[in-house]
């Protein structure tokens, strides 16, 4: 997939199957999402999105599959 932007439907690998969700955000500085580090750098972003059941999560682009 090429880079997600905000507003795409995405799909990505969870632990029960698939999960959908839509990005909100390109990150570009380390965070924190529910007590996990995300650490990601200009050079290696990570994408924030909100899954159908109302969690969020990063992910790196090639985790994510335009839905």
């Amino acid at each position: 997939m090429t880079e997600p932007k905000k507003g795409d439907h995405v799909t990505w690998k969870s632990h029960g199957g698939t999960a959908h969700g839509v990005v909100e955000k390109k990150q570009t500085k380390p965070t924190t999402i529910k007590g996990h580090k995300v650490a990601a750098t200009p050079e290696n972003p990570e994408f924030i999105v909100r899954s159908d059941n109302g969690g969020k999560a990063a992910h790196k682009s090639a985790a994510l599959t335009k839905a």
